[in-house]
């Protein structure tokens, strides 16, 4: 149990990166109502493009704004291959994400992995900033959980102010009914572009914190985001989804379901101590039933509703 505090801030410190992550993912699976696979690649791509802009010499910021607008023409593509060539909205991001393995290994110089020295760059997060606050040679604001959770409120006040601007109504629109939408005058169209583009910039933006807090960056660091996010997204309207009705506390949550899966994963490695070799089965069984907790409570309920109605019929 020990080993499980003291692995706490960072099982919380990672839950808050991949929280952003998942943000952008729920725009695309509860906003737009779009199945988008392309968050496996673009996670890896916007690792990968921080780390190589860092090595260039570029300021942390700089980094992030290149890894954020790296993500956002990943979803461009997706977006170009779904409305202007008619391939459906799960095909073009699996497209999009073989063809991006590519594209972020040409990003690597053709490495698998490329490793930045904590020392010898300034970066927002890191590992080693987590032990060094502990340890208090560092002051608390350069804490990872400080610093990703006020990062992670800026993104989710942003996102609140644009959703609620007509173009942003004019999406959510989109993804409500794209038949009424449309007979409304919007460019379906165009909104299911931008929210790809959106969403895929802030998974992008992700990777850039995942890759500076690890001190690397490598070809399968995407692999199975898009698991982690949809576990985030229910988990968060499992438990959270009766209190937070407000958009920004939908987003909120979703973040916190981020944390909360990846306390869960850290208590079955340090407690029950399972082998981390069934990491991804044990991620599959914990969304597996996320997914399934809503339609059990509807069948309970439904099952004692319709037995008390029988009952005083």
């Amino acid at each position: 149990m020990t080993s499980f505090i003291n692995a706490l801030p960072g099982a919380i410190s990672q839950g808050l990166i991949w929280g952003i992550m998942a943000i952008g993912l729920y725009i695309t699976y509860r906003v737009l109502e779009v199945s988008d696979l392309t968050v496996d690649g673009s996670f890896c791509t916007g690792g990968c493009t921080c780390v190589m802009l860092m090595l260039a010499g570029c300021n942390v910021w700089v980094a992030m704004l290149g890894a954020f607008i790296a993500g956002m023409l990943t979803g461009l593509a997706t977006g170009f291959f779904h409305t202007k060539c008619g391939i459906p909205a799960i095909l073009a991001g699996i497209l999009t994400q073989l063809g991006l393995w590519s594209v972020n290994l040409a990003i690597l110089g053709m490495k698998a992995n490329q490793g930045i020295n904590v020392n010898n760059y300034d970066m927002l997060v890191s590992l080693r900033y987590l032990q060094e606050v502990n340890k208090g040679i560092r002051p608390f604001w350069n804490h990872p959980i400080f610093v990703v959770g006020v990062f992670t409120v800026g993104v989710i006040a942003i996102l609140y102010w644009f959703f609620g601007t007509e173009l942003g109504a004019s999406i959510r629109a989109t993804g409500a009914n794209q038949n009424m939408a449309r007979a409304q005058g919007i460019n379906t169209s165009r909104n299911v572009v931008l929210g790809l583009v959106v969403a895929n910039g802030l998974v992008a933006l992700s990777g850039a914190l995942l890759s500076q807090y690890n001190s690397y960056a490598e070809i399968n660091m995407g692999r199975g985001a898009i698991v982690i996010g949809l576990a985030s997204i229910i988990i968060g309207e499992s438990i959270f989804g009766g209190i937070f009705r407000n958009f920004a506390l939908k987003l909120l949550s979703v973040s916190f379901g981020s944390i909360i899966y990846y306390i869960v994963i850290q208590f079955v490695i340090s407690v029950l101590k399972i082998d981390s070799n069934y990491l991804k089965l044990l991620s599959a069984l914990i969304v597996a039933v996320f997914l399934a907790v809503p339609y059990w409570k509807q069948q309970y309920f439904h099952t004692k509703t319709g037995k008390g109605g029988g009952k005083h019929a």
